[in-house]
């Protein structure tokens, strides 16, 4: 995008830092965030791992964050289970009587439950919400949201096109780590190993290695291994434009680091921020790149913020943090390394040394901290400039020479001088951080002296000296001694911003007065702003929130009707097999190719059969076309992935059944789809039996449709794999397509082969090799009132898709149990069942 060089418009626009704890509360606040956002250590929270606050730390947290004119936020931005919700109304009482600015939240029902709380407390849709358009903004936005997250996967020109459709304030990300699949829409930690990212527990399994099979044969990438795994976002450069789009906040994502880094990287874009401000440019330099790389890096890259370019997002020859590039080695000689370096080194900085060959697994990183620097004439340095040729020595033991050879890449992981400055920025007991106010000052001869001071956030305190003014004989009371005076505000957390100053009748005023009412003026501002605003807080109004939905008792006898089967089909065989024996059953298709949906309705309807269209789980800006498309096929229903495709596809008042993508773990979130449009939600993915019997204890069962069978969806990304290492292209503008001839699967370190899938919009679907059944679990609920079940083919042929659906035919219809199902099924050798997510398992919140 084209800009001059002129200072922007000031819009003021928010730097967002995280913090996982007092310290980095401190080195955010102190190194200039605008605002912070913390999780809370009783749950609710995508960061389990990390520090959290308690909640007994609330008050002294938002007192502290006040004072300073800091806004802070809590993050609730996980799926709740309906019986934890009696917990969540416990929290979000004190969260809001603590003065919390706003809540980041992922759940459409515990969005509910804390505006029914407590109506004055901001809602913002934390980016697990995926909420990627205008559109789907616009649905959400019922839920009396005051901010939006947007997704990562969003460039710089679609944020644009988003901020003008809609007066929705919205946050980016700027800086940090890069979930290579849509958050929100990531199931992989839970179909591997029951440890949801929708309920805080990733895994990270996209930063581990995968070998690539095309077409049933290894293809050999060389060292290209970590297919998965994004480098860091750095999105300086895009700060201008994304000030000009009018995104109000920008975001560093970090709450699993050290405070350190939190320093580095909220001063490095608040003097970015300040730099656009002023000058209309961002001068990011070499020296500040390397600091921020040297927090932690796995080498930077603008994401998504200039387009798709999956080379450049996926490079894939490492995963770890590196730091910033040294070298190659040069020499090796008496356990030392000579090279140039690119960057300046010191004494006791930590460097790694990466092996060519890195791809050999056998091989390993190795490193150290320098033990000795030499130059090239064997003088002992301290420390060596950019370009200089050195010798490097390391301590006794650490490095395994052997493993060492020319060509070998030197990386500088560790800078104890940097770190040392970083931590002096935040360390301490008197704070640096100062609130400006504006300050209005009334000194008349015969008066008394008033003054009054508001912060940016329209705070406000008045004070009045207690004896009127005399007319001064020698020294009137002029401006600049009153701006001296009150500008003194010493180790208080106020700056004078502005003096506003009504001087009449030439008054004296002594110098004792004018520090005794400042010092009375930022005492009695401190004490405001230690007070939270009072706010309307009803739980009685949440608790009501958390009753069933009225649901019809489960039936004495089992029905006389079999349940209804639903089948979703991924190729037109799958249809043809499933619609000529089957055609009880409902189909829903999901094709690669847009222009096979015509065929896929014609093939169902004239076998007799009904068939619902899925649409693409994420809808961006410019993509309603795709949707115009379904619209006009012949279908019976709409199996519905987003908001957008909810709220457009309900005027054709056909049904719609909401898929597991709206990620529906309660009665609450499930109501508020229900409301607007969808005749049947689809039960989250990250229940397990325990959780999914307590939902349909909560809801209508009528309304509920529960997947018994399926290859667990496990990464949906934006990033395209057959485009990055199976084309020269760097997106779908120029890849000439080989997902249309290549069937290709992911081989991941245990060898299991994980199909890889591309939609009708590019983006990649990675399904877990192994399929999952609940059909133990079909008893219970059949018992229970549910009557709409689900099983999803992935690479069937027409005989096996058969077989599946059969199978389970014969489940509803009580001629096989649940154990003779999937023992039944894994006995093919194709499918390999394993009874999956929907087993009993304790659960991850279970603190609450």
């Amino acid at each position: 995008m084209n800009r001059t060089s002129q200072p922007l418009p000031s819009h003021p626009i928010e730097l967002l830092a995280p913090a996982g704890d007092w310290e980095c509360a401190r080195a955010a606040v102190e190194n200039g965030a605008n605002a912070i956002y913390f999780g809370l250590d009783c749950g609710f929270n995508a960061r389990v791992r990390a520090k959290n606050f308690g909640l007994a730390d609330l008050d002294e947290l938002m007192s502290w964050l006040r004072i300073r004119g800091v806004r802070g936020y809590v993050t609730m931005n996980v799926l709740a289970f309906p019986c934890e919700l009696p917990r969540l109304i416990e929290i979000i009482e004190k969260v809001a009587t603590a003065g919390v600015d706003a809540v980041l939240v992922q759940d459409f029902g515990v969005a509910r439950i804390i505006k029914a709380v407590c109506p004055d407390l901001e809602i913002h849709a934390s980016t697990q919400m995926s909420l990627t358009s205008a559109e789907t903004i616009e649905v959400a936005s019922d839920l009396g949201l005051s901010r939006v997250v947007l997704a990562r996967e969003l460039s710089v020109n679609e944020i644009k096109e988003i901020t003008q459709a809609t007066d929705m304030p919205v946050e980016c990300f700027i800086h940090g780590a890069l979930c290579v699949a849509y958050s929100g829409q990531c199931l992989t930690s839970e179909s591997l190993g029951g440890r949801s990212a929708n309920r805080g527990h990733c895994a990270q399994a996209c930063r581990l290695p995968y070998e690539l099979i095309v077409d049933g044969e290894d293809r050999d990438l060389g060292e290209v291994r970590y297919l998965l795994s994004p480098q860091d976002l750095a999105g300086y450069a895009a700060i201008p434009d994304m000030i000009d789009a009018g995104v109000a906040s920008l975001k560093i994502e970090g709450r699993l680091k050290t405070p350190e880094y939190v320093a580095n990287i909220t001063g490095h874009y608040r003097r970015a921020i300040d730099d656009v401000t002023s000058t209309g440019k961002v001068h990011v330099d070499q020296t500040a790149r390397q600091e921020m790389e040297l927090s932690f890096s796995r080498g930077f890259s603008p994401g998504w913020m200039e387009g798709n370019d999956h080379k450049r997002l996926v490079p894939g020859v490492h995963s770890a943090k590196r730091g910033i590039r040294l070298g190659e080695v040069f020499a090796v000689k008496k356990e030392r390394l000579c090279l140039i370096v690119d960057a300046p080194v010191s004494l006791g900085d930590g460097l790694a040394i990466e092996p060519t060959g890195i791809a050999d697994s056998s091989i390993s990183i190795q490193g150290g901290r320098i033990y000795s620097l030499d130059d090239h004439n064997g003088n002992r340095l301290e420390s060596a400039k950019q370009n200089d040729r050195v010798w490097i020595g390391f301590g006794r033991g650490e490095i395994d020479w052997l493993n060492v050879q020319t060509g070998d890449a030197v990386y500088k992981n560790d800078d104890p001088k940097l770190n040392r400055r970083l931590r002096q920025s935040f360390s301490g007991q008197d704070s640096r951080r100062r609130q400006p106010i504006d300050v209005t000052a009334h000194a008349e001869a015969g008066q008394t002296l008033r003054l009054s001071a508001v912060t940016e956030n329209g705070i406000s305190i008045d004070v009045e000296g207690d004896q009127k003014l005399e007319v001064a004989r020698k020294h009137p009371l002029d401006e600049t001694l009153l701006r001296e005076k009150l500008g003194r505000m010493g180790s208080t957390s106020f700056e004078l911003r502005t003096l506003h100053a009504t001087i009449v009748g030439e008054p004296m005023v002594p110098t004792s007065l004018l520090n005794q009412l400042r010092r009375e003026l930022t005492d009695a501002l401190t004490k405001k702003l230690s007070t939270p605003t009072l706010r309307s807080i009803n739980a009685t109004a949440g608790r009501a929130l958390l009753e069933p939905l009225g649901n019809e008792p489960p039936p004495i006898a089992p029905p006389l009707s079999q349940p209804s089967l639903a089948v979703l089909c991924r190729r037109l065989e799958q249809i043809e097999a499933v619609s000529k024996c089957n055609p009880s059953c409902l189909i829903y298709t999901d094709l690669h190719d847009v222009r096979q949906y015509k065929d896929a309705v014609q093939i169902a309807h004239d076998n007799g059969a009904r068939i619902g269209i899925a649409n693409v789980r994420i809808q961006k800006p410019g993509e309603m076309g795709l949707l115009r498309v379904l619209q006009r096929l012949d279908a019976d229903c709409f199996l519905v992935r987003n908001l957008a495709a909810l709220r457009h596809l309900r005027e054709t008042a056909k049904p719609l059944v909401a898929d597991f993508s709206l990620n529906t773990a309660n009665h609450r979130s499930a109501e508020w789809l229900i409301d607007q449009g969808a005749e049947r939600v689809t039960a989250s993915y990250d229940l397990n039996r325990d959780q999914l019997m307590d939902l349909v204890a909560s809801i209508r069962t009528s309304q509920l449709e529960v997947v018994i069978h399926q290859h667990m969806p496990m990464f949906h990304m934006e990033h395209c794999v057959f485009c990055s290492v199976m084309s020269p292209g760097t997106n779908k503008s120029n890849c000439g397509r080989p997902c249309d001839r290549h069937l290709v699967k992911l081989r991941d370190r245990v060898g299991a082969e994980h199909p890889l899938e591309a939609d009708v919009a590019c983006r990649n679907t990675l399904y877990n090799a192994t399929a999952q059944s609940g059909s133990e679990i079909v008893a219970d609920l059949i018992r229970s009132g549910v009557n709409w079940y689900r099983i999803e083919l992935l690479e069937q042929n027409a005989t096996e898709s058969k077989q599946v659906v059969d199978t389970y035919q014969k489940l509803l219809a009580g001629e096989l149990s649940g154990g003779e199902v999937w023992r039944t099924l894994q006995a093919t050798n194709r499918l390999g069942v394993t009874r999956g997510t929907l087993e009993s398992k304790r659960n991850p919140l279970a603190i609450l």
